[in-house]
């Protein structure tokens, strides 16, 4: 693959696409012009990965995936389109068929699941004062402060939904694991990579929140695949 493929950025639960800011602005001063961040609904996971197969069909010519967290499993689920031609999860989930976020998390449940309060309607949260600690204890306080008065939470019943035919089996992958993490365990993290026997795999000392935290670093990564795919 001789042509730059497009960017595409899918963000995960408890934020939208604005978690990408410092990625999408390494990335343009790379010379990434082609760039878009998909604002997923966090309803379902069928909504989602159709939100992002709706944005990825509108690209004319190859798209890498970029996704964090269960941004991971919209493009597992979502990857299939065949302009798709690779894949780069970021401290993210990758199911297998038949697997739910929530499976994943419950046979190795992360350092801040109690930080997760539902509300009368059927979302979830990361309670306010712990989000900091939670999910992005690498940043100042004020940037968290802003995430967590501004985070987007997920219906519940999302974290059960399963994914139907992962399309890291058939695509090349990239991974990079966050060692404190406290939203998805670590170890989860390099047990998913390690099934997909990805192309690279990444290990920073981040939190979950890598993307916001380590954005050159998560750049080198999407670079690394951009001339792994031209070269071959």
């Amino acid at each position: 693959m001789t042509e730059k493929p497009t960017i595409v950025l899918v963000h995960g639960f408890w934020g939208g696409a604005a978690h990408w800011a410092g990625v999408i602005v390494e990335l343009h001063k790379r010379g990434y012009t082609s760039l878009f961040a998909v604002e997923n609904p966090l309803t379902s996971l069928a909504d989602d990965a159709e939100r992002t197969r709706k944005m990825v069909a509108q690209v004319d010519g190859p798209v890498l995936l970029v996704g964090h967290s269960y941004g991971g499993a919209v493009i597992t689920e979502a990857g299939d389109l065949p302009n798709v031609v690779g894949l780069v999860y970021v401290a993210a989930f990758a199911p297998d068929a038949g697997e739910s976020p929530g499976q994943i998390s419950q046979e190795m449940p992360p350092a801040a699941i109690a930080n997760l309060a539902p509300d009368s309607d059927g979302y979830l949260w990361i309670l306010q004062d712990k989000f900091h600690e939670s999910f992005c204890q690498d940043l100042s306080e004020d940037d968290a402060l802003v995430m967590a008065l501004t985070q987007k939470a997920p219906l519940a019943s999302t974290f059960g939904d399963n994914v139907t035919a992962p399309a890291w089996k058939v695509k090349p992958t990239w991974y990079q694991v966050s060692a404190s993490d406290r939203m998805i365990h670590p170890d989860n993290e390099r047990r998913m990579a390690a099934r997909m026997s990805p192309r690279k795999t990444i290990e920073l000392d981040a939190s979950h929140a890598s993307l916001a935290s380590q954005p050159v670093a998560i750049c080198d990564l999407i670079d690394d695949a951009v001339n792994d795919l031209a070269a071959s």
